[in-house]
Parts: structure tokens; C-alpha cells; sequence
């Protein structure tokens, strides 16, 4: 008798058959719905912006166009008399020291104060609410106010330092050589409070344990914050050096407030170069060329930040 073996195939599990197409689309549309607006937002309050500028800045555009809406193309002939103009090169150099002055005082006078507040003691809140006046205040009225502060013959710093028996009789502003580094200090003082609210919080996120392990292991005061603070502040570092970049590099109103630009060209920056072609000589064109330059060169800090930033998360 032979006895036949009958072979049961194995159950293969089948694939969920995929889901209606309308749905999905239905998802996506809906997912463009959210993001469109922003979409448009960006459009049209900045990428047209843009394109307009740099279009202009080859343009002959002069105040009749508002009328004609003529503006023939003249070619490069706006960047190379906007680079062969030596108070380009000024407002470049000014800018730039402008910049890193400010961004170096303002980080490292935050810094201190945002250490030196996240200790407890009394009348903590009430100091460091005051701190944030600064802050609050418009910076055309801190300009207004400071240029009343720094005038040379009756400012309140010329009378205190005569009544201290000092040189009561300094050019703050209208110096050549002291312009620029005055509106500097004027605005790191207007700068200090952003950075120690910033960096304040961030040192309220570094956990205590890090410096009872310091503690214990005999590390000084100054080892500390070399070796724990600073490296657990480097993003809230990185976050406050690039806003503060980006604020700074194209300023206008502070320095239209104290100096208007002078003491001959002495603090002229690119942002006040692009007022004064653009609204004072109505040169348009030449005005678009150096606005051009200042977005470049926030593109290009944009650019290294960006690389810096994937270089350290790798």
C-alpha cells in the first residue's frame, strides 16, 4: 500500500494592497496648504525685494523713472563707480570694525553679566529687569539721547569727568578719530542686554551636576568655565554671534542718530551709504549696488555659519 504525502504550501502573507490614491493626494494638497502661504509670504516680502534690487543696481534709475517708469540698463557702470569711489572702501572698513567692535563687547560684557546673574542673591529679578532697559528703548532715542550725552561742550560725560578734575572737554562725536569708536560703546551698551538674556539661558539649561563633578574633582573657578561652560554654551554662543552679526552689519538708525555719518565719512558704514546714494544723492542704481554688497556679505557669513554648524554635527 503506498501512501502519497501531499505537500500544503506555505501561507506567503501578502502585501497590504496600497491605499486609495485620493486620500494621499487629499494629504498632500492639504500639507501645500499649510505651507503655501508661508510660500507667498516669502515671495513677495522677500525673494521680489530682492530681485528688484539687484535688477536696479543695473539700471539708471533716478527719480524721473517714478514718473516715465523709464530705467534704461547701463551694464555694470553702478558697481564700477560704486567701487572706484574711495568712500566705498571707507564704509567697508568702518563696517567691519563697526561690527566686530560691537559683537566683541556686546558677547563678552553679556557673558559676565549672564555668569554673574545666574548666581542667587537678593534683588536678583529687579537688577537684571533693569539691564533690559536698554533693550526695550527704540535706538533712535538711544541715539538721540546719547549724542545729548557725548556732546563735547554740555554733555553730561564731559561735565562728570571735569568734575572729576579729567579732560572735560573730549570730542566724542565729532572727532575724526574718537567718532567711531564711540558709536561702537553706544551700541554695545544698547546690545548688552540681548546677549545676557540669551546666554542667561542658556546656562540655567547646563546641568548642576557637571560642576559638582568639577567641584569635587578640584577644578578652579577659571578650569570650570574653560571646560564645562563654554562648551555646553557653544550652540547658545553660535545663535547670539549670528543674530547679533546680522543686526549689526547693516545698522543705520543709531548712527544716523549720533553722526549722521560724519565727522567727515569717519562713521560711515554701508548701511549709511546706501541712505545717502539712495535718499539724499537719489541715485538709486548706486544705492542697490551697495545694498547688494551688504546682503553678499550676510550670505557669505550665512554660508560659513551653516558649514561650521554641519561640521560640528558630524
Amino acid at each position: 500500500m503506498t501512501t502519497s504525502t501531499v505537500t500544503v504550501p506555505a501561507t506567503v502573507a501578502k502585501a497590504p494592497a496600497p491605499g486609495p490614491a485620493r486620500p494621499r493626494r487629499g494629504r498632500r494638497l492639504a500639507q501645500w496648504g499649510f505651507v503655501a502661504p508661508a510660500v507667498v509670504f516669502m515671495l513677495l516680502f522677500f525673494g521680489y525685494p530682492l530681485v528688484r534690487n539687484v535688477v536696479m543696481s543695473f539700471q539708471h534709475y533716478t527719480p524721473k523713472t517714478f514718473f516715465t517708469g523709464e530705467a534704461p540698463f547701463n551694464g555694470s557702470d553702478n558697481w564700477s563707480n560704486v567701487f572706484r569711489d574711495a568712500l566705498f572702501g571707507k564704509a567697508l572698513w568702518h563696517t567691519l570694525v563697526f561690527t566686530a567692535g560691537s559683537l566683541l563687547g556686546q558677547f563678552c560684557v553679556g557673558l559676565a553679566l549672564a555668569v554673574f546673574f545666574s548666581r542667587r542673591f537678593p534683588l536678583n529679578g529687579v537688577l537684571r529687569s533693569l539691564i533690559l532697559l536698554p533693550w526695550l528703548v527704540p535706538m533712535v532715542v538711544s541715539g538721540i539721547v546719547w549724542r545729548r550725552i557725548l556732546d563735547q561742550d554740555t554733555g553730561v560725560l564731559n561735565s562728570f569727568l571735569g568734575t572729576l578734575g579729567l579732560d572735560g572737554s573730549t570730542p566724542w562725536l565729532t572727532d575724526p578719530h574718537m567718532a567711531l569708536w564711540s558709536v561702537i560703546l553706544v551700541n554695545i551698551w544698547i546690545g548688552i542686554p540681548f546677549n545676557m538674556v540669551i546666554l542667561y539661558g542658556g546656562l540655567q539649561e547646563i546641568p548642576r551636576e557637571l560642576y559638582e563633578a568639577a567641584s569635587l574633582d578640584g577644578a578652579s573657578a577659571w578650569r570650570t568655565f574653560r571646560s564645562v561652560t563654554l562648551p555646553m554654551l557653544r550652540p547658545v554662543i553660535t545663535v547670539v554671534l549670528v543674530l547679533g552679526f546680522m543686526s549689526t552689519v547693516k545698522i543705520l538708525d543709531l548712527i544716523l542718530a549720533l553722526t549722521d555719518g560724519g565727522p567727515a565719512d569717519a562713521t560711515q558704514t554701508l548701511g549709511t551709504l546706501t541712505y545717502q546714494n539712495s535718499f539724499v544723492q537719489l541715485d538709486f542704481g548706486a544705492g542697490a549696488v551697495v545694498g547688494n554688497v551688504l546682503i553678499l556679505i550676510s550670505a557669505v557669513f550665512a554660508v560659513f555659519y551653516l558649514r561650521a554648524n554641519r561640521t560640528e554635527g558630524k
